[in-house]
């Protein structure tokens, strides 16, 4: 998993729209990944269209956002059109980035893991080093942060 100050492993993951994404085709601009469970579900909803909205204070920011989750490009691509998001959404069906970022497996009991992605966020600088991240976070919560963390250091590079 990618700690605070390390740079962030690169990916390729297919978008919603079948195109191949790399981390490192963002190189010159933050990239906040934000991880859910599962399209068209309540939690995701309000976490998607959180990020929906505050994409123009983001982008002000030299910011870009991806989504990542284990659903199929087809279902994204849809989730996308109804909920009127304007970033891509990527595919990890065998999560294999999930896993590799930490956010894979949901503790039910300390010895009990659910298979499925943990609602996380990353938030990458323009030299691809990890600015913050946490795995485990609320719907809202991962935008609020997100954005904190994006302008905090914005503020600081000043």
């Amino acid at each position: 998993m990618p700690t605070v100050g390390q740079q962030a492993p690169d990916f390729e993951l297919l978008n919603q729209d079948g195109k191949t994404v790399h981390l490192s085709d963002y190189r010159g601009k933050k990239v906040v990944i934000f991880a859910f469970p599962k399209a068209n579900t309540g939690g995701c909803n309000a976490q998607a269209c959180a990020f929906r909205d505050e994409l123009p204070r983001l982008e002000s920011q030299n910011a870009v956002v991806l989504g990542v989750s284990t659903d199929s490009p087809e279902t994204l691509k849809g989730w996308k059109q109804n909920k009127k998001l304007q970033y891509d959404l990527l595919s990890d069906p065998d999560h294999k980035f999930l896993e590799e970022w930490g956010a894979w497996g949901v503790s039910v009991v300390s010895i009990i893991k659910i298979p499925m992605a943990m609602r996380s966020y990353w938030v990458i600088d323009e030299q691809g080093k990890v600015l913050a991240s946490q795995v485990g976070v609320g719907p809202t919560d991962s935008v609020e942060k997100a954005l904190k963390d994006v302008g905090a250091n914005t503020a600081a590079a000043v």
